[in-house]
């Protein structure tokens, strides 16, 4: 785990009575800040070099730096005496942005020791660039796919773009494009190495828009796609790098691009890369979990799967929060199936749902993740010990009825466990410092305020989609249609694109046609009322 995860886990947690708050700094695709659940706007920096501040520290090794550095970074031109009162003019706007309710600036959150201005000094401190280098560090250890789409999926854009010229942002934001090119380029071998060419192609293709000239790039799609037996697909990707390295006077594809295509052109068989030496550990190939097998499809929430492991690099407790029926324990199935590969310490399940007794919440937890009591040690004292030196992630699911003693544990398994991630579904939050909240939304529903819109527009909405999806493993020939299209639409709006209510209404229709299905839902309470799961 990045450097910084470590030293801010045995920091005071609680953010009551003067207590600092967890600071998480995004810097890819975008600079933005946030302390506890307050995101600071724009304006509130005051001066534009107290961004600056932030950014540097934010990139620095251990989120520290002498001030003669920053002096000579932010202000080259100006002898000491007037760079240093611009330096303290900024740490004291930096401090009112990142502290507002103090009444006099402090130092909770910036401070100046001993010559050294540190960004969050007594509290736990996340920065995007950081867990974006962990994950890919991880999914090189691991090799696993998954733990490679993990990494990539948190590399949102270039670093600072509104920073472009900026000397000391040059040489990171261009090493973290070529790390991010590389990861690219290395799941698409793993993928090339199993012939799972569809995915391998697809990791390719966003490299290539990326990076449009990177010859390389464009070789290895030629070569999936000859594999895969789309030879003309395959010509058309030479022709492509030929045009685009065309724009350069003089330039051509290199003799390795040309001997391919004409390999290619003749339809010599292509030599692929030897898969052994690079085959996954038998440990790697069976990552370690207990989650269930889905049952069915997962419909919808691609906007949130993606956010959820974005905000899961960026914090030690993320909580899905949502009524009941609206898919939070799903959504975190489905997001940990995805990252399954990318904690080497596994993925595990703690379901609270059947447990009344507070009390049994560390028995939940330790049955799970096979932890023996040691009696007369305090049974959290032995999970936060075991888990130590971990890296993990853990789903608790249902905390709503036991959120008390769910808030215990996880604040003393955080306190403790530098490389755990918790992710908690409940109907509160757990109220632990340094916690994120995800609220859950339903699913999206159509306005149908005068005219339906068209089908092929309909099927792109959430609720409808799942609807569909469900209505078929009941009927495999359902459709939707114009003539039932506007009752599909009423029984979703009815039910408020929850789905568990949708997926009740969809056993009916054995029984029911889709008109008497929507008249008999006078409301969503009519069909889950007796059904308390999430």
């Amino acid at each position: 785990m990045a450097h910084h995860q470590t030293e801010a886990r045995g920091e005071p947690r609680s953010i009551q009575g003067g207590k600092v708050e967890a600071v998480r700094v995004w810097l890819l695709g975008g600079f933005r800040v946030s302390v506890g659940s307050r995101t600071i706007e724009g304006g509130e920096w005051q001066l534009k070099k107290a961004g600056s501040l932030v950014k540097l520290l934010a990139l620095a090794r251990g989120h520290r730096l002498h001030r003669e550095r920053i002096m000579d970074t932010l202000w080259p031109d100006l002898d000491e005496k007037s760079a240093s009162n611009n330096l303290h003019r900024v740490l004291h706007a930096t401090r009112r942005a990142l502290d507002p309710a103090a009444e006099n600036a402090t130092a909770r959150y910036l401070s100046l020791q001993g010559g050294l201005v540190e960004l969050s000094p007594d509290g736990p401190i996340w920065v995007d660039v950081e867990a974006f280098e962990s994950a890919a560090a991880n999914a090189r250890r691991s090799r696993e796919p998954a733990a490679y789409r993990a990494a990539v999926e948190l590399y949102v854009g270039d670093l600072l773009p509104e920073d472009l010229y900026e000397p000391w942002a040059e040489e990171t934001r261009e090493g973290l494009r070529r790390l991010h090119l590389a990861l690219l380029s290395e799941l698409a071998a793993l993928h090339e190495e199993r012939a799972e060419y569809v995915p391998a192609i697809e990791a390719l293709r966003r490299a290539l828009a990326s990076e449009p000239a990177h010859e390389e790039t464009h070789r290895g799609l030629m070569r999936l796609y000859a594999a895969s037996g789309e030879q003309r697909r395959a010509i058309v990707q030479y022709e492509r790098l030929a045009k685009t390295l065309a724009q350069e006077p003089g330039a051509e594809p290199a003799a390795a691009s040309r001997r391919l295509y004409e390999e290619i052109l003749v339809g010599r068989p292509l030599q692929t890369p030897s898969r052994s030496g690079s085959r996954p550990s038998e440990e790697a190939a069976s990552p370690r979990h207990n989650l269930p097998n889905a049952r069915t499809s997962f419909v919808g929430r691609k906007r949130e799967m993606l956010g959820v492991k974005r905000a899961l690099a960026m914090t030690g407790l993320l909580t899905l929060i949502g009524t009941g029926g609206s898919g939070k324990t799903r959504l975190a199935l489905e997001v940990a199936r995805d990252l399954v590969g990318s904690y080497p310490d596994g993925v595990w399940l703690v379901e609270f749902a059947p447990l009344a007794d507070p009390e049994l919440v560390p028995q939940a937890a330790a049955a799970a993740l096979g932890i023996r009591e040691q009696s007369p040690r305090p049974l959290a004292r032995t999970i936060s010990d075991h888990l130590r030196s971990k890296q993990m992630l853990l789903i608790l699911d249902n905390c709503e009825h036991l959120i008390e003693a769910c808030a215990r544990l996880v604040d003393a398994m955080l306190d403790t466990c530098s490389g755990l991630r918790v992710l908690a579904t409940s109907r509160e939050a757990l109220g632990v410092a340094g916690e994120t909240n995800w609220p859950l939304s339903p699913l999206a529903l159509p306005d149908i305020q005068g005219r339906l819109p068209q089908i092929e527009d309909l099927v792109r909405y959430e609720a409808i989609g799942l609807f569909l999806d469900r209505a078929r493993s009941r009927l495999p020939d359902f459709e939707l249609t114009e003539g039932n299209a506007r009752d599909v639409v009423d029984a979703c709006r009815k039910l408020d694109g929850i789905p568990l209510g949708i997926e009740l209404a969809c056993a009916w229709l054995n029984s029911l046609a889709i008109g008497q299905v929507a008249a008999r839902l006078n409301d969503s309470l009519g069909l889950t009322h007796t059904h308390q799961i999430d």
